[in-house]
């Protein structure tokens, strides 16, 4: 099975591999980390690129998942698609630069030249304040795939709702409360919903991180390694990521483990209309810190003193 395993994932990497033109590590880093002995970061994207025929499409879901490989220990933090950034004129073109959500940054990273995922992982980056190691990219149609070429991956869907088909508008999906096993269609419109009341309750990102553990258990099985050859040719046309085998190979290992513990956090804040009449996700300040802190605790690195904040002066 290690010999598969291993095959597998040299086969993925070989047909989804894109670096970053940053050499190898972040700038937010002393020097390279390797996945098998050091915590390391990565951020997954979710790529809407359908509406604009593959090209400038918005990274619609981040989630940045940190990984220890000596406590088998890993996070995942959602970023609200709408949080408020600064994206600077020294990494766009000055009519570019500004105030922005960061869903953009993909989209200005392509049609600046700068690098779609290069700009979201140093937007992220500016945003935690620590280094992300890793991406991986998936555009929704290649999720549909390869939902499907899984065999479908099943959620235990927490509160019910429905939402409309990414495939055909006229066309309802029901999500009832407990397990369900999810095609391709199903699953993308479970981690899209965002406009129904029941989004309050049972959030997009909890859902979709909800959906990323069970869809890497999936990916992560036996049955899994003897799809080798699809699962290239899917991955090839709609994957991106500057994983290594070797660190493919560790994660598997590590998430697949027994001991694996995976904690899940969000940011808090609130939706705000700015000058420019658009809402825009504002993190609370306290609580923006303390993703901060956890993450930097996660990833071994030299942890801040909690600041004090006074809510009269905002």
């Amino acid at each position: 099975m290690a010999g598969g395993g291993f095959y597998y994932v040299t086969q993925v990497y070989t047909a989804a591999y894109e670096g970053l033109d940053r050499g190898d590590k972040s700038d937010l880093r002393e020097e390279a980390v390797d996945a098998q002995e050091d915590p390391i970061s990565i951020l997954l994207m979710g790529v809407e690129d359908y509406s604009t025929a593959g090209q400038a499409g918005r990274a619609d879901t981040q989630i940045v998942l940190t990984l220890d490989p000596d406590t088998n220990k890993m996070t995942m933090t959602s970023i609200p698609r709408d949080t408020l950034v600064d994206i600077p004129a020294s990494k766009v073109r000055q009519k570019y630069a500004g105030s922005h959500k960061i869903n953009a940054a993909y989209t200005l990273g392509e049609v600046t030249g700068y690098g779609a995922e290069k700009l979201t992982v140093e937007t992220v980056e500016d945003l935690l304040e620590i280094p992300i190691d890793k991406y991986a990219t998936v555009n929704f149609e290649g999720f549909i795939e390869i939902v499907d070429l899984l065999g479908g991956v099943t959620v235990d869907v927490k509160e019910g709702f429905w939402e409309r088909s990414s495939i055909n508008y006229y066309k309802k999906i029901e999500f009832e409360e407990g397990p369900m096993k999810m095609d391709g269609e199903e699953a993308l419109a479970f981690v899209r919903m965002r406009k129904r009341d029941v989004a309050v309750s049972y959030t997009r990102d909890e859902r979709q991180r909800q959906f990323i553990k069970a869809g890497i258990n999936e990916a992560l099985s036996p049955g899994t390694l003897f799809k080798v050859g699809e699962m290239k040719d899917v991955i090839g046309k709609n994957v991106s990521t500057n994983l290594t085998p070797g660190e493919m190979l560790s994660l598997r290992k590590a998430f697949s483990s027994d001991r694996t513990s995976v904690d899940t956090s969000e940011i808090d804040g609130e939706n705000k209309r700015l000058n420019d009449g658009l809402f825009y996700f504002v993190p609370d300040e306290e609580s923006l810190e303390e993703t901060k802190r956890e993450l930097k605790k996660s990833l071994d690195l030299p942890v801040p003193e909690d600041k004090t904040y006074d809510d009269s002066i905002n």
